[in-house]
């Protein structure tokens, strides 16, 4: 099994991410309705929430609108922040975070986004575990190739310390 410090970090993942091209936020002062919009119209399922001077307020997912607004009978005119993880409670996730340490956070939490934040602490990008899932499987399938090259005599140099 590979070790939390030989995982690949975070960035690797965010780049493959389909957050990664497009505008992942959304002013908690909006009404749900528009957040659903946006989940629909990149097929994503969270969104950070930001308020009138872009400051990082929470996050909302489809779990939140499944859970307090569909279950408690509000309407989509609810504003964001109503219903939004917030700030105090959010779990983030940082570039050099290793995809085993971002998962671990995923799965502690049950949770299923992570937003991630640069090194002065400001959202850059969001993570979903089907993100860190496919970087998970990519690197398993590379050191499988690597053991069948080397078992059939392809390539491959060993180092000895």
């Amino acid at each position: 099994m590979v070790s939390i410090k030989d995982s690949p970090e975070a960035s690797s993942a965010y780049q493959k991410s389909c957050y990664f091209e497009i505008d992942f936020t959304i002013n908690d002062g909006l009404p749900v309705g528009e957040a659903i919009k946006k989940f629909s119209a990149f097929d994503i399922g969270a969104l950070v929430t930001v308020d009138d001077s872009g400051a990082l307020t929470g996050v909302i997912s489809e779990r939140d609108i499944v859970t307090k607004v569909g279950l408690l009978d509000k309407s989509y005119d609810t504003v964001i922040k109503e219903v939004s993880t917030q700030t105090a409670r959010l779990v983030t996730a940082t570039l050099k975070d290793s995809v085993d340490d971002c998962m671990k956070k995923l799965l502690d939490k049950n949770i299923r986004h992570l937003p991630l934040l640069n090194d002065e602490g400001k959202v850059i990008g969001m993570l979903s575990v089907k993100d860190l899932v496919k970087e998970m499987l990519a690197e398993r399938e590379e050191t499988i190739e690597m053991l069948e090259n080397f078992a059939l005599g392809k390539g491959g140099t060993v180092e000895y310390s």
